[in-house]
C-alpha cells in the first residue's frame, strides 16, 4: 500500500515553511534521532549537513529521504537563527514542509553546535 500525505496549511505555516499538520496513511514510520554537524562549521553550513545527515540515515533506513519526513523539532542557539532556518527549509523542502517545532536553547551536549533537528519520517512503501 502506498503512502498518502495531506498537508494541513495555512499563510501563516505556509510563510514560515512548516505544516500545521501531516496526516498520513500506511508505510513505515522511520523515527529520526537528534543530528548535529561539524561544530567548525557557520550555521549554512551546519543546518545543510544536518539535512544532508537526515536524509542519507532516511535512505538507509528504505525512506526516499527528505521528502518522508512530516515533524521535525528543531534546536538552534541563537534566535537570531530562526529567520535564517525558516528560509533554508524552504530551500531544502520546496513546497512539501514537515510539521515543525523550532526551539532555542542555551546551549548544546559539544561547544560549537549550532542546530539539532530531530524527526519522523513516514516511507511511501509500507514493504521492508
Amino acid at each position: 500500500m502506498t503512502a498518502r500525505r495531506h498537508y494541513v496549511t495555512d499563510p501563516r505555516s505556509t510563510e514560515r515553511a512548516y505544516s500545521r499538520a501531516v496526516v498520513t496513511t500506511a508505510g513505515r514510520t522511520i523515527w529520526l534521532a537528534g543530528q548535529t554537524a561539524s561544530a567548525a562549521a557557520d550555521f549554512d553550513s551546519q543546518t545543510r549537513e544536518v539535512f544532508a545527515t537526515l536524509d542519507a540515515t532516511i535512505k538507509s533506513a528504505g525512506g526516499s529521504g527528505l521528502r518522508d519526513m512530516v515533524t521535525m523539532t528543531v534546536f538552534i542557539n541563537d534566535p537570531r537563527y530562526g529567520d535564517r532556518f525558516v528560509a533554508l527549509r524552504k530551500e531544502i523542502f520546496g513546497e512539501s514542509f514537515p510539521a515543525s517545532a523550532l526551539i532555542t536553547v542555551s546551549g548544546f551536549a559539544r561547544p560549537g553546535v549550532l542546530i539539532e533537528i530531530q524527526g519522523v519520517a513516514v516511507t511511501q512503501d509500507a514493504a521492508g
